[in-house]
């Protein structure tokens, strides 16, 4: 691939120039997944600071990472993050108090009652020994299968249907103040896995249950059909809850880019529940996908095509 050209972007008189100024102006954060082990380096600390209203731990607060033994907690690399963050003025998303991957091996050996004490366990202290400090917790993440069937994970097949709402309450007591998400992946349209998380929102607002924000990671490529995907954040909206993009990348560079970059931006605009949108990474060389460079900083941390139409995009609304 020849040597992209570095862009710059003159912002309008009226408009707002880095990301998170710009998703302020109608009341929403821009935020991006952080790995602490590289805010030593200089680019990548300015230009968090400089473009995302809002954080979120890529890894430093998932079960593996806080509860590495039975019962005994490690916070420090997400006490740092929240500690930068706060000190910055920034929002905190919490990520991930439940999920099938990443768990510590101890867990993958506890059946029935014990493990169902064991994850009430872990929410309780975990997001306890953060509450107040974070504003929306991905209680429960992926618990769904492409065809809307419930993933058959440890957890699953140990307790059954009800673990998700015992989550969601755990939760609740132990951080009555954050925003309470269920977040997944594959959910960019409407489908048959959005179809089946739908269905157990909508039943779980119908009975109390304290859901308050959907999480839509969104993965895409540049070529991703995007065509139901400001529908599906809507329906959702409109059964009382918020809706996030919550670890937006797109593969793929130039315009190709820059237009599923701006579809999802502007969808989320559109939706007036849809209250933030995270991009999952800071610049291309430290991405998951860093193979298809998916995110709006390059390597050299630089602005690229795509940075522009998110930027245009936030600023029309």
């Amino acid at each position: 691939m020849a040597a992209a050209a570095v862009l710059t972007f003159a912002p309008s008189a009226h408009a707002a120039d880095t990301l998170g100024g710009s998703a302020a102006q109608s009341g929403r954060y821009f935020g991006a997944a952080v790995a602490e082990q590289h805010l030593g380096e200089a680019g990548y600390e300015s230009t968090l600071n400089r473009e995302f209203s809002s954080v979120v731990a890529e890894n430093s607060m998932k079960w593996d990472a806080t509860e590495p033994a039975p019962n005994q907690f490690n916070f420090s690399a997400g006490d740092r993050l929240v500690a930068y963050a706060q000190q910055r003025g920034k929002t905190v998303r919490g990520h991930t108090l439940v999920w099938h991957a990443q768990q510590p091996g101890w867990v993958q050996g506890l059946t029935g009652d014990a493990l169902r004490q064991a994850m009430r366990n872990h929410i309780t202290k975990v997001a306890g020994h953060y509450a107040g400090k974070i504003d929306s917790w991905d209680v429960v993440n992926e618990a769904f299968e492409w065809d809307g069937s419930r993933r058959q994970s440890n957890l699953q097949r140990q307790l059954g249907d009800g673990w998700i709402e015992d989550a969601f309450r755990t939760a609740k007591a132990a951080d009555p103040k954050a925003k309470l998400c269920y977040n997944d992946y594959g959910t960019d349209g409407i489908n048959a896995k959005s179809d089946a998380i739908y269905r157990m929102v909508r039943d779980f607002k119908a009975r109390g249950v304290p859901i308050d924000c959907v999480g839509f990671q969104s993965h895409l490529d540049y070529n991703s059909n995007l065509s139901t995907y400001r529908q599906n954040l809507q329906r959702f909206a409109d059964l009382g809850v918020h809706v996030q993009i919550t670890e937006l990348d797109v593969g793929g560079w130039g315009n190709d880019q820059t237009n599923v970059y701006r579809q999802v931006t502007q969808a989320c605009l559109a939706v007036s529940r849809c209250n933030g949108i995270t991009v999952w990474g800071v610049t291309d060389k430290y991405s998951w996908r860093s193979d298809v460079t998916p995110l709006l900083f390059d390597g050299n941390y630089q602005k690229k095509q795509a940075y522009g139409g998110v930027l245009a995009a936030l600023n029309g609304a």
